[in-house]
């Protein structure tokens, strides 16, 4: 008996070992600071179905805002969170990365600005310094959104994280790509009153807003991982519009350091905006990518069935 119980006992710590071993730990780089805009990311990782499905994900926020692209392409990331038009950017100019899911699948971006500035077309941004948050794609958003609304007289600026300060101090009179569920509250909780163009209301076509892309050869590597990573992420998704009250509060204790307030209501504002099961939408992606080609946002073609990888 006494053998038999040692024997059980050093074979469950051997199963127990093996498991944690086995885990496939996968590293994911988020697009910006840790926001409401990733609260699926955090359902799954709270709820264990990251776990569940034997991954262990490491969240890290970029010191940079283009850095999860570059990371990923390059494999020192597995998993980064991205912006449709920069993937497109990225593609066209070599980067070998693959799209393998979406987080966000229509545009929050928007052109921002004071209310007290009285501007009302985009005609009345002429002459005027104009802000930009991720280079090497919000400063090319902005070119082709003044170029097709007829603004031929700007300077644009990097502002980078600096969002409100950068409008508050007058430095800038707008920035291109603060989100319409997000900035806008911050600055309604400190009593700021913003507007703002919608690109898509302007000439730019609709677009996946947040996507999860992976480097070609990490894929490769870790494709059944990543497609785990991929279904933990829908079935978080699904969960959070069935219970989207238990899902903020899952969120906020993930995230202790959040104002609890601005993400209450920027939830509010994002709920309708995540993304849906299934694949990318192939021929919306290619519109994109042929208005991006036209209007100078990228040099050279990108086929988007290349670049999508189908599950």
């Amino acid at each position: 008996m006494k053998t038999q119980l040692i024997t059980l006992l050093i074979t469950c710590s051997f199963l127990f070992c093996t498991g944690s071993a086995s885990a496939q730990k996968l590293t994911l780089m988020l697009d910006w600071f840790p926001n409401i805009d990733h609260l699926p990311i955090y359902v799954a990782q709270e709820k264990g179905l990251f776990k569940e499905k034997g991954l262990e994900v490491e969240i890290i926020s970029p010191s940079e805002t283009a850095d999860g692209l570059k990371l990923a392409a390059s494999g020192n990331v597995d998993i980064a969170v991205s912006y449709e038009p920069q993937t497109i950017i990225a593609a066209s100019a070599g980067l070998k990365i693959k799209v393998i899911g979406k987080l966000v699948e229509h545009p929050l971006t928007t052109l921002l600005f004071l209310k007290s500035k009285g501007i009302k077309t985009p005609k009345d941004l002429e002459g005027k310094k104009i802000g930009y948050t991720v280079p090497g794609l919000m400063d090319v958003l902005l070119k082709a959104f003044m170029n097709i609304n007829g603004v031929t007289d700007y300077e644009p600026v990097n502002v980078g994280f600096t969002i409100v300060p950068a409008l508050v101090s007058k430095n800038v009179a707008a920035v291109m790509g603060p989100f319409k569920t997000y900035e806008t509250v911050t600055m309604a909780h400190r009593n700021i009153e913003a507007e703002f163009f919608e690109l898509e209301k302007w000439g730019i076509p609709d677009y996946e807003e947040l996507i999860f892309v992976s480097g070609v050869k990490t894929l490769a590597k870790k494709q059944a991982s990543i497609k785990d990573f991929i279904e933990s992420v829908e079935t978080a998704t699904a969960y959070m519009h069935e219970n989207p009250e238990e899902s903020l509060q899952i969120y906020l204790k993930a995230l202790p350091e959040v104002d609890p307030r601005i993400e209450t209501d920027a939830f509010r504002l994002t709920l309708p905006f995540y993304a849906t099961p299934g694949g990318s939408d192939v021929a919306a992606w290619q519109r994109f990518a042929d208005f991006s080609l036209k209007h100078g946002l990228i040099e050279n073609p990108v086929k988007v069935t290349d670049l999508i990888h189908a599950w």
